[in-house]
């Protein structure tokens, strides 16, 4: 199942806003947890799948929260993940505690789906990424050769540079998007000539965006994406690092879907209706 990994990060949201409206009658009873025809129609309109992927993506769910049963997050752990998305996204804590409020999401409730995100991604780690082996290089060319077209990237890409010697002054920039004493400048960089920590950076940056402040050495620069065009291959040397990521991505989908199917054939699913 392809969506298998999307719902592993996602549903959690998904189920703590379905929370208030169970109002429809039970559809089955998965470990001692209901599944409700309310849940079903929800995931399927939210998703876009039919009415049998939904039923098999709650009842994952529900898999997985018993098997999740006796997984501990600490309060800190939850604390520093919130502060680390905050900063990613130039934030304090309360202007993010604001914007979730503006959006509808109690503060309580955002802690939460962050406690089971921690939860699944630590249960994640232990029960299928620590079962896959690293992969060999030839494995890795394989992989790159049979899927070239994913590791294909904009030729070009323009960016507003702004520098400043003070990462203080550069700090106070990307909170404000104002500042004196801030050098700008609108450049194209080219791909092929870029060095691979720095294009790795403006790959990961969506249009709109800014980077996080680069230290050079001589003074700290932020990109802000302007633009993203053309195409060119990366050669194997140069797109290692994303085919490592691509392959693992892809083998721990295929161990999550096994393990979840291993757990199902032993499991208490009683379906109602």
């Amino acid at each position: 199942m392809n969506k298998t990994i999307l719902y592993f990060t996602t549903l959690i949201l998904l189920t703590l806003t379905l929370q208030a409206k169970m109002i429809d009658g039970i559809a089955m009873i998965v470990e001692g947890e209901a599944i409700t025809t309310a849940e079903i129609r929800a995931v399927q309109t939210q998703l876009s799948v039919s009415k049998e992927e939904a039923e098999n993506l709650l009842i994952q769910d529900r898999l997985q929260k018993s098997a999740m049963k006796d997984v501990k997050v600490s309060e800190e752990s939850i604390d520093a993940k919130i502060a680390e998305i905050a900063a990613q996204n130039n934030l304090t804590i309360k202007k993010m505690q604001k914007i979730l409020l503006q959006q509808g999401t109690p503060w309580v409730k955002y802690r939460k789906s962050i406690k089971e995100g921690l939860k699944k991604s630590k249960f994640f780690q232990k029960e299928v990424v620590s079962s896959i082996p690293n992969p060999s290089k030839d494995e890795l060319h394989r992989f790159y050769n049979a899927n070239k077209k994913l590791f294909t990237i904009p030729s070009r890409i323009t960016v507003k540079e702004y520098s400043s010697r003070s990462k203080k002054k550069i700090d106070a920039f990307l909170k404000t998007r104002r500042g004196t004493h801030i050098r700008s400048r609108t450049i194209t960089k080219y791909t092929k000539k870029m060095e691979p920590a720095l294009l790795s950076t403006l790959l990961e940056t969506q249009k709109g965006n800014y980077t996080r402040p680069i230290n050079t050495g001589a003074k700290y620069i932020v990109f802000k994406i302007l633009s993203k065009k053309g195409k060119i291959s990366m050669p194997f040397e140069s797109a290692q690092g994303a085919v490592t990521a691509k392959w693992k991505q892809q083998q721990q989908q295929k161990a999550l879907k096994d393990y979840f199917e291993k757990l199902r054939t032993r499991a208490d699913i009683q379906k109602i209706r």
